[in-house]
């Protein structure tokens, strides 16, 4: 049975919390302990969630919103996408940079109440949709802004074809991750490199070497 109210279900199960590596930004994110991240994925599709990517910050995110914090030059004026976007830590990031639009888009509904939440904690505002765009010609947008994007092999294989023709129509492509399994090995350029605190619980360490690149030829 799906959940009626995702809004108050994001509100029950997490806290507002300040992100580790960008301190301007807060977000409502779930602790450890949090149950939901102590369900299984079937226990998570019998009341109707998918896994909840949206409850934490991410390591690629986190740098990545780092990096855009510190260059809003990269934003200022500028049509941004949030590809992926979970919480929608990149996205506010942008728009607290300076960009004069950010659209943020995720496949899972949830993240449409995560982000209704969480610009309204920051005091930003963003556009959503849950439209799979990798299904969809490359929006006309000035920048597309991906963190953690690569963990899977299909998707890190479609989310790349995508970049690349972003990329060859001269739209600025950034990438935030911290070396997952699927990363490609080329094309791109290293734009910075972080330490990013994070949990044990889901990434196996208390803090993981993150880095922030563009595609080459940009």
């Amino acid at each position: 049975m799906p959940i009626a109210d995702p809004i108050a279900f994001i509100t029950a199960n997490t806290r507002v919390q300040t992100v580790p590596h960008a301190p301007e930004i807060s977000l409502r994110l779930a602790d450890e302990v949090t149950p939901i991240w102590r369900m299984t994925e079937e226990a998570l599709k019998e009341i109707g969630l998918p896994p909840p990517f949206w409850a934490f910050a991410w390591a690629g995110g986190q740098g990545l919103a780092r990096w855009l914090l510190d260059n809003p030059q990269e934003v200022q004026g500028k049509t941004v996408l949030d590809f992926a976007a979970g919480s929608g830590l990149v996205g506010i990031a942008a728009m607290k940079a300076g960009a004069a639009s950010v659209l943020c888009a995720d496949i899972d509904p949830f993240c449409e109440a995560a982000l209704a939440l969480n610009t309204a904690l920051n005091g930003v505002e963003a556009a959503f949709t849950t439209d799979n765009l990798l299904h969809q010609p490359v929006p006309d947008v000035d920048v597309i802004c991906a963190g953690d994007v690569f963990y899977e092999k299909p998707m890190a294989d479609a989310v790349l074809a995508w970049l690349v023709e972003a990329n060859a129509r001269g739209i600025r492509v950034l990438v935030g991750d911290p070396m997952r399994t699927y990363f490609p090995k080329s094309g791109f350029e290293l734009l910075a490199e972080y330490q990013v605190p994070t949990t044990r619980e889901l990434e196996d360490m208390a803090v993981k070497r993150t880095r922030v690149w563009t595609m080459a030829g940009a």
